[in-house]
């Protein structure tokens, strides 16, 4: 398995990380099992979140005593200092720990910088001095952004979507994190469920200086990832030409689920219903015919076109077009014009 070391924080772990948003979703007994399991298969880094309801209190209770065997980071989408201040204590409370190996702002709509009258970046500091947290990273999901945070030179590390459905301009920032010596960690590397092939997915990452953190909440989820450790996967030309092909049928406007866009004032369920199309056709769709499933997708129709979601996208969507698109196909799957 290879190793990456995310720029100058000096941190050295495995290229297969646990990302911990998923499991919110179980139980406490089922994620710590989880947890540990990734931990004992050989995963050593964990990315959490403030965001993640209870997750970063499950992923204290299956590190407790073992604080020096692991790295974890987590974020916080305060955009106050009085509020970060307050998300980082409720962090370290819930993990179990009086530090972080990374702390990270979460989603951010700009570049936060010294002296720009927010105070943010000087409470990270201020963080960093008193030792609460190691290093200072940032997440963003708008390329430009992005591409502004790395050129400041100011964090230590950038996590940003990456997968093999990446542009040129996303693969550039890559490179551009690796010259500036700064720490890439890569975010939905399935976008959002849609890449199913984990042997891909992986070996499209092997080629670039970067840390995936896979969303992670069954055991066999995990086992894919964790069966790396024990077989080198690398890019070949039969994996190359899946990728291409699977690049023609998803590259364009779609949702990739980050769910930024929610809550929706008429009910829908849009992180699912906006990339229905692409859900029913790459997984098994029995369970998207379900009554249950037709109802949610009914509420599309109840759409207000209010606007907010797009607003929130970070991708910049036509979210109510893109929810109707996805509904007239829909519905001509259920009635059998279309098969899948």
């Amino acid at each position: 398995m290879k190793e990456i070391v995310l720029g100058k924080t000096g941190i050295r772990t495995p290229q297969n990380a646990f990302g911990a948003l998923p499991i919110q979703r179980i139980s406490t007994e089922d994620a710590v099992r989880l947890l540990r399991r990734a931990y004992d298969g050989g995963m050593t880094f964990f990315d959490t979140a403030r965001a993640y309801s209870d997750s970063e209190i499950k992923v204290g209770k299956a590190f407790e005593g073992m604080r020096d065997k692991v790295f974890i980071a987590s974020k916080t989408m305060a955009k106050t200092p009085e509020k970060l201040w307050e998300d980082l204590d409720t962090t370290l409370t819930n993990l179990r720990t009086d530090y972080l190996d990374i702390y990270q702002l979460h989603c951010v709509p700009q570049c936060y910088r010294p002296g720009d009258g927010t105070g943010m970046y000087e409470a990270l500091q201020e963080a960093k001095a008193q030792g609460k947290i190691r290093h200072i990273g940032i997440t963003a999901h708008l390329i430009g952004v992005a591409e502004e945070i790395v050129k400041s030179g100011l964090y230590e590390t950038l996590q940003f979507p990456f997968c093999y459905l990446a542009t040129n301009r996303d693969i550039a920032l890559v490179k551009a994190t690796v010259e500036a010596d700064m720490g890439f960690i890569a975010m939905k590397g399935l976008s959002g469920g849609l890449l199913t092939n984990a042997d891909a997915c992986m070996a499209f990452m092997s080629e670039y200086e970067v840390l995936p953190i896979w969303g992670v909440q069954r055991e066999e989820e995990l086992d894919q990832w964790l069966s790396f450790f024990t077989r080198d996967i690398s890019m070949t030309p039969e994996i190359k030409k899946f990728i291409e092909e699977d690049r023609k049928s998803l590259m364009g406007d779609f949702c990739r689920g980050c769910g930024y866009c929610m809550p929706c004032a008429a009910g829908i369920q849009i992180n699912n219903c906006a990339r229905m199309s692409q859900l029913i056709r790459r997984a098994p769709s029995a369970n998207f015919l379900s009554e249950e499933w037709q109802g949610l997708m009914a509420k599309i129709e109840d759409c207000i076109d209010c606007g907010v979601c797009k607003t929130r996208c970070p991708y910049g969507l036509d979210i109510p077009n893109l929810l109707r698109k996805n509904y007239a196909d829909y519905k001509d799957i259920v009635a059998g014009k279309v098969t899948v």
